[in-house]
């Protein structure tokens, strides 16, 4: 049993050669997706770019070329990510590589004044998501001894205040990841859990650069955990993690202790904070401003 165990191991862990090989990623018209289809493209691979915007998936794919598929689907809408796996698998013959990469994050607020819509909302793009783009591919994935790349955060295993839909949708997709792995190895599939701290991406700015209460929580971040990556290197982070199989990638450098420690850090950090009585101020000043939304909106 040991000596099969040991075999199937070192087949799964053969570098994954990227020429000839056929990749599917959502959210791959923008951000970190687009970034990392170009290079997979540039480095021989055919891809397959899934985005619910169908006019820039179409002009992504345009710009790669011929061996580029454009296909309109969003990743909350099981049966169009079964026929977008299909439409894939028709067009290229096979599917060798998932990349779930389409990720959402809600307005800053406490669970109490969050919006149980926007939750639910989270949740299905950030982790029912995920398993809608990896299912329907698990049977090509199988005969092609193939890889998966899911990109969960950092945010998995931070403390959840004023975005724990976030928090808690990153750790679920670590967890759904981490099945996968877990279950599809006997099938010589692997996978790669990537945990990203912050990349510069629109979404980024948007939820702490051009939001007073996202740029407040972002202050409170020690210095070496505000390091800042740009989509073109998350990509090639990726791609590299991709080509090696790698179980796991951390980036920015900065949060590999946070993620190797978090099991004796986070009682730790989670005792302070709720101790921490400026930290009460912003927190009473988020529910204020995520009330003071939800009232305009119902207002509407």
């Amino acid at each position: 049993m040991l000596s099969r165990l040991l075999q199937w191991h070192s087949k799964a862990k053969q570098p994954f050669s990227l020429r000839e090989k056929v990749a599917v990623i959502t959210g791959g018209a923008n951000g970190i997706g687009w970034q990392t289809a170009q290079l997979l493209y540039a480095q021989g691979s055919k891809v397959a770019i899934i985005d619910r915007d169908e006019l820039a998936s179409q002009a992504a794919a345009k710009k790669l070329g011929i061996n580029a598929l454009s296909i309109c689907a969003d990743v909350t809408d099981r049966e169009a990510m079964q026929r977008a796996i299909e439409q894939a698998i028709k067009h290229f013959g096979k599917v060798d590589l998932v990349i779930a990469n389409a990720g959402i994050t809600p307005p800053p607020a406490t669970l109490r004044t969050s919006s149980l819509a926007d939750f639910d909302q989270v949740m299905s793009v950030n982790v029912t998501g995920v398993l809608n783009t990896i299912y329907p591919a698990i049977e090509s994935l199988i005969a092609e001894r193939g890889h998966i790349l899911v990109v969960a955060s950092c945010a998995a295993f931070c403390p959840p205040i004023a975005g724990a839909a976030y928090m808690i949708s990153k750790a679920a997709a670590e967890q759904l990841a981490r099945a996968f792995k877990l279950e599809l190895s006997t099938h010589g599939v692997t996978v790669t859990t990537a945990y990203f701290g912050i990349v510069d991406t629109q979404l980024a700015r948007a939820t702490l650069d051009h939001n007073s209460v996202g740029e407040a929580l972002h202050q409170r971040l020690p210095h070496l955990l505000k390091s800042r990556l740009t989509p073109t290197r998350a990509a090639e982070i990726l791609v590299t993690a991709v080509k090696r199989r790698a179980t796991t990638v951390v980036a920015p450098a900065g949060w590999l202790p946070y993620a190797w420690l978090r099991g004796l850090a986070n009682p730790v950090f989670d005792k302070c904070i709720a101790n921490d009585t400026s930290l009460h101020k912003l927190l009473e000043d988020v529910e204020q401003h995520s009330l003071k939304n939800r009232h305009s909106n119902t207002s509407i």
